[in-house]
């Protein structure tokens, strides 16, 4: 055993011994000074926490404190009623307190008594019950706070178990303080208990065993009693004090000086108007100058010289803020924030900046927004946030949009003109700027205000700017929808299916296949615009075929056959009618022997003239269902299909590929024209 903890024991085993063991006034008076000290040690110490916990040990230091106090009374009770005196320490206090009016000392004390009993102990009391139950109740959700921090990665296991120790410790502090909160309470009423027995007491004894007049016996005792009670009291109201302090702060930063200097003087110009109301006070009540103004003063002083100092504390953290920039550009690590790519980047010339400016009417933001929530409902998946930026190093009115950080597309816009694109005959009234729609790539007109109820009687199709620039970013977020869908997306996508259908994805993922292998999936129908929002049906698929084959080509084709409907109502009229060009006999023969089967899969080898021949002969095709209005549809067998879409991949991307395992029953197929070889 350690000498510290010996100390510890064997003062508490005297505590209690004082209580039997009469204590001489020498010692007693040793003991009343430790006893203040130790209160207003625990003030102090209570002041400078930053969090209760940091003072754990409080409630019981609230018991041995308070059975120290006790025993402190029972031992001067002790020599008040046998000797008639209780040490120099009580008796300064009595008659510094009291003087030469009794009353005056018994009014301060039943004044001590009822602040500390009223006051400071019923309300730390029940700031303790109020604070015990609500941390209790808490530790549910701050446990499930606890495991989603560490599930998603953002702490690890040590700092987790740190955490959840602390939470514990936090409820049974608290429940601690709730309990040990009474024996303040029951301190308070201890002291006022002795006090009538003091006095009742030291008037029997000293008129009938020290031969004293009951005035005599009274003037005395009185002061003795009030002397114990004060030295009593004082320390016990130090400590209800530092009670009231621990719980009722909240965590902070800082201690209570700096809290309260940081939070109530945080407002200089406030004292402003304290100063004025105090001199008011002085010149206009009976109050008087002498008291008021030199506050006043003091207090314009006091909120000068704040002002000041918050101004250049404001300044001196502005220089190092500026300061750890620089430092942070000039070392090695800031480099990493600039390998960070942005998946989708909008970039505009000054001149188009009032596009984005919502002071100077721009709504493009919002129709990002809406972009956003239209390719969700098409395409099925979470479009990222575009980041939107001027860049000085464009012409005033061009724009371009980037994918990855590489540049996919861009144009110009006059933001004073509309766009305006003929209905297939021109009209020679309708004059403007030529130039050519961004997203369709039809040729167009600039036309300004004059002449746009000119074009748009002419059949004209009008659009303004900021709709020509969110149709433009619609079409090239479509086409290249497949490049934005990642792991992490899909991820998220899939756990979005599991909230519903938690089997489902139980199954297929991880024992079937895993997120990279759902990915190429969904990568590929994006890629040919095939909406991917029917989940449910895709992971379905995906699970009942994955047992057989991991080759993405394979398990696309038959997540495609799953999503006939679909992909019929996508290309047909209403699902009722599908014009097509049909792949003949012979050029699907040319195809399958083409086919090469390897370890890593299947892929297609034809040579350079043949797949001239194939593009020359769908070309043709595909040229004459354009010319006719109609939208160019290949249909093809099952079995060929995917190779004759790799094949078409870099010329005709466009150009949808079907096959009739992909067609409903129900849907009328008009061919108007078949390839052959």
């Amino acid at each position: 055993m350690k000498p510290r903890d010996l100390f510890v024991l064997v003062g508490i085993i005297g505590i209690v011994l004082m209580m039997v063991v009469p204590i001489p006034t020498v010692m007693l008076d040793v003991l009343l000074v430790i006893n203040i000290s130790l209160a207003l040690m625990i003030l102090l110490v209570a002041m400078n926490t930053t969090d209760a916990l940091q003072f754990s040990i409080f409630p019981s230091m609230l018991l041995i404190t308070t059975l120290f106090r006790l025993a402190l009374n029972v031992s001067t009770t002790r020599n008040i009623l046998s000797k008639g005196e209780a040490g120099h320490v009580v008796e300064t206090f009595g008659s510094f307190v009291a003087g030469d009016n009794l009353v005056v000392g018994f009014v301060v004390f039943l004044i001590l008594v009822i602040v500390q009993f009223i006051v400071i102990t019923k309300g730390s009391e029940r700031v303790a019950e109020v604070a015990a139950r609500f941390t209790l109740d808490a530790m549910p959700g701050k446990q499930m706070s606890i495991d989603a921090d560490l599930n998603a990665g953002m702490i690890n296991e040590q700092q987790a178990r740190e955490r959840r120790k602390k939470i514990e410790n936090e409820a049974d502090f608290y429940g601690a303080m709730d309990g040990a909160s009474k024996f303040v309470k029951g301190d308070a009423i201890a002291g006022i208990v002795i006090l009538i027995i003091n006095l009742i007491g030291g008037l029997i004894i000293g008129m009938l065993f020290l031969n004293k007049s009951a005035a005599e016996s009274a003037a005395l005792f009185s002061k003795l009693t009030i002397g114990d009670g004060l030295v009593s009291q004082i320390p016990a109201l130090l400590i209800s004090t530092a009670a009231g302090l621990i719980v009722t702060r909240a965590t902070s930063e800082g201690n209570l000086a700096s809290d309260i200097t940081g939070q109530i003087l945080a407002y200089p110009k406030l004292l402003y108007v304290v100063a004025a109301t105090v001199f008011v006070l002085g010149t206009f009540t009976p109050i008087g100058p002498t008291a008021t103004y030199p506050l006043a003063i003091v207090l314009v002083i006091s909120a000068r010289r704040m002002q000041t100092n918050l101004s250049r504390k404001q300044a001196e953290e502005e220089q190092m803020e500026e300061e750890q920039q620089i430092e942070e550009v000039r070392s090695p690590e800031s480099v990493i924030s600039l390998l960070q790519i942005d998946p989708i980047e909008f970039e505009f010339g000054y001149g188009l900046i009032p596009l984005a400016d919502t002071q100077q009417g721009g709504d493009l933001l919002d129709r990002i927004i809406l972009i956003r929530r239209q390719c969700a409902l098409e395409l099925g998946i979470v479009v990222p946030v575009i980041r939107i930026r001027d860049n000085i190093q464009l012409k005033p009115n061009e724009y371009v949009i980037k994918i990855k950080g590489n540049t996919v597309a861009g144009g110009e816009l006059l933001l004073n003109h509309y766009l305006a694109m003929s209905p297939g005959f021109d009209d020679d009234s309708v004059t403007g700027i030529e130039t050519t729609e961004p997203a369709f790539g039809l040729p167009a007109l600039w036309i300004d205000e004059a002449t746009k109820e000119r074009a748009e009687l002419a059949s004209y199709t009008v659009v303004d700017p900021p709709s020509v620039v969110a149709t433009h970013l619609t079409e090239i977020i479509k086409k290249h929808s497949y490049e934005l869908l990642g792991r992490q997306e899909t991820k998220a996508l899939v756990d979005n299916v599991r909230e519903s259908y938690p089997a489902l994805v139980d199954e297929l993922i991880p024992s079937i296949l895993s997120i990279g292998d759902i990915q190429k999936v969904l990568a590929k129908l994006l890629r040919e615009k095939i909406s991917v929002r029917d989940m449910v049906t895709i992971l379905e698929t995906l699970a009942d075929y994955g047992t057989y084959t991991k080759d993405p080509d394979i398990l696309t084709e038959y997540v495609r056959q799953a999503l006939s409907r679909q992909i019929t109502l996508q290309y047909s009229d209403r699902g009722d009618s599908l014009k097509v060009i049909t792949v003949g006999p012979s050029l699907e023969k040319k195809i399958a022997e083409a086919v090469q089967q390897t370890e890593q899969g299947s892929y297609l080898a034809l040579d350079p003239s043949s797949s001239q021949i194939i593009y020359h002969r769908l070309n043709e095709q595909v040229s004459k269902a354009i010319q006719t209005g109609q939208q160019p549809v290949i249909l093809t067998s099952p079995t060929i299909r995917m190779y004759l879409r790799q094949l078409l991949e870099r010329t005709m991307q466009d150009i949808p590929v079907l096959s009739y395992s992909e067609l409903e029953p129900s849907v009328e197929i008009q061919s108007m024209g078949v390839v052959n070889l």
